[in-house]
């Protein structure tokens, strides 16, 4: 439905584009009314953000949009999603599989999923519209907003020049790494230039597609070479054919018509090929980090909050991630059954994991391939070069060591002293500030399936006593629990507890045999004080 300007929405949405509409559908499904304004009026045609983790599909499962999202891929279904990265050029002989997710798929409810942003955005656009309490008008923009002690209210211009302004009990910018939302409401960023220019290439090339049918199953590629000095020369498949994109570093001041690009693409692989250019852009490489997610009734998430460069695939999977935490957060808070607290509990838990992702991964990858790339030379000393190539298993390592957490946050109860973080490790036992793996219930279903939107407490033990104080707790202060009561699951053995309680956001709030005080756990997994 189109916005009704002169009505004061629940919560208020600049930035239409996936993290934006993400949101606007965990916050509608919640049953909270949401106006979204989006600048772009079509669809962008540019293919980022492809790679979508296991972690995102779980989102879109709960979205009610999953089945959608795989219908509208652009590689055909069954065609394996996984990387390679190569030495000097595409087919110099010297290759690995790098980012293989499909080692961690065992610790998620769903499997990844690879298509091209607009094609996913088109998806969230179908699903959005669905809601009834979502509102959205295309070809706006905020541009200056104010708030006091009940509302917050964004001025918002259309393309054709007239302004209008919206309200809502709360605004979120969602409108990109130059966020006009985060900047009018007074949010700084931290910026780690790296005084890098990008370039990005999307093209067609049969020939290409024809060169790499030798390494089969994979749909991107990263070149390795020494020049660039651990930057990376990066290659990715938009369909399975001809359709591809490519970024790479490329020396300062070049423009569209002063560099030759066919070339610049031939020495990466390696090969003459076919090249037909559909989109010459430029980006500069650099990593941002607001410094704080909030301002009283104003929040940023998304490219607005943190933006990198694409590398690895963090970006988009981050931005949904801060929709679902902070989604639910916002609708608790609305609601009535969300503290005080609950709302700064977003920027506690979110912006030390994208920190962590920044300098854990993205620039440790930059340095340890540069100092890889120095060290090591095959025309040189090929039998040196090789061994230590081979030794390689960044791949492995790296999926398996990004597991961002909540460990340590206020309202989880996880390990003393531990702090949010991206790096982890991936485990079946049930953890306080971690997501919680798929486990199988008595009757053969997963435990997933037996998640409520609230939270959910799984009951393992045949003694009551415990689920049932839990339930008193939540009826004292209006929390939504689901209690899920399976002494038979074989769940039991993989969470490793007898109780597992669940926040929305299926990461895991507690876990244990018995429960001292289920009011301060629920009070604290709600923002609460134990006196609120």
């Amino acid at each position: 439905m189109s916005i009704d300007f002169s009505k004061t929405y629940d919560v208020v949405i600049a930035g239409g584009g996936p993290v934006g509409l993400g949101l606007a559908i965990e916050l509608g499904q919640r049953g909270q009314t949401v106006a979204v304004i989006e600048r772009s009026t079509q669809l962008h045609s540019i293919p980022r953000g492809q790679n979508l983790t296991q972690r995102t599909m779980e989102h879109f499962h709960f979205w009610g949009a999953e089945a959608e999202l795989r219908a509208a891929r652009s590689v055909p279904k069954g065609y394996a999603i996984g990387g390679m990265t190569s030495y000097e050029t595409l087919l110099s002989g010297y290759h690995y599989d790098w980012l293989q997710r499909d080692l961690v798929a065992p610790y998620y409810y769903c499997e990844n999923e690879r298509l091209p942003q607009y094609a996913t955005e088109g998806v969230l656009r179908a699903r959005a519209a669905e809601i009834a309490g979502i509102d959205i008008a295309y070809g706006w923009s905020g541009i200056e907003v104010s708030q006091d002690s009940e509302q917050a209210s964004v001025l918002a211009r259309h393309t054709d020049g007239q302004e209008k302004t919206l309200r809502g009990q709360y605004l979120v910018g969602c409108d990109g790494s130059r966020s006009a939302i985060g900047a009018a409401a007074g949010i700084t960023h931290s910026k780690s230039d790296h005084d890098k220019l990008m370039v990005l290439l999307v093209f067609k090339s049969t020939g290409l597609h024809k060169l790499l049918e030798r390494y089969p199953g994979k749909q991107f590629y990263c070149v390795l070479h020494p020049e660039q000095k651990g930057y990376w020369l990066f290659f990715g498949r938009v369909d399975l054919g001809s359709t591809w994109f490519f970024h790479a570093p490329v020396p300062l001041g070049t423009t569209r018509d002063n560099f030759d690009f066919k070339a610049f693409l031939e020495r990466a692989v390696g090969a003459e090929i076919d090249v037909a250019f559909d989109h010459i852009g430029f980006w500069d490489l650099r990593i941002a980090l607001a410094d704080t997610y909030r301002k009283d009734r104003i929040f940023v998430a998304g490219d607005a909050a943190h933006s990198h460069p694409p590398y690895g695939g963090y970006g988009i999977n981050t931005g949904f991630e801060d929709a679902r935490n902070l989604g639910w957060k916002l609708a608790a808070t609305l609601q009535g059954w969300g503290g005080p607290a609950l709302l700064d509990t977003y920027g506690e838990e979110r912006r030390p994991v994208f920190a962590s992702t920044a300098g854990d991964f993205i620039e440790r990858f930059i340095r340890e391939d540069h100092a890889f790339l120095d060290r090591y030379n095959p025309h040189q000393d090929k039998a040196e070069f090789t061994h230590a190539w081979d030794t390689r298993n960044e791949g492995s390592t790296e999926v398996m060591a990004f597991e961002p957490n909540y460990d340590g946050a206020s309202a989880v109860f996880g390990q003393a002293g531990t702090t949010p973080s991206a790096k982890g490790r991936h485990d079946f036992a049930a953890r306080g500030g971690h997501h919680l793996a798929p486990a199988e219930m008595s009757d053969g279903s997963d435990a997933y399936v037996a998640m409520g939107a609230g939270f959910t407490l799984f009951a393992f033990a045949e003694n009551p006593r415990v689920a049932d104080a839990f339930q008193a707790a939540a009826d004292t202060i209006g929390v939504p629990l689901n209690i899920v009561r399976d002494a038979a699951a074989p769940a039991r053995l993989r969470y490793g507890s007898d109780f597992v309680l669940v926040r929305p956001d299926q990461f895991v709030v507690w876990a244990g045999n018995d429960a001292a005080d289920p009011n301060e756990i629920l009070r604290r997994a709600t923002g609460r004080t134990i006196d609120a």
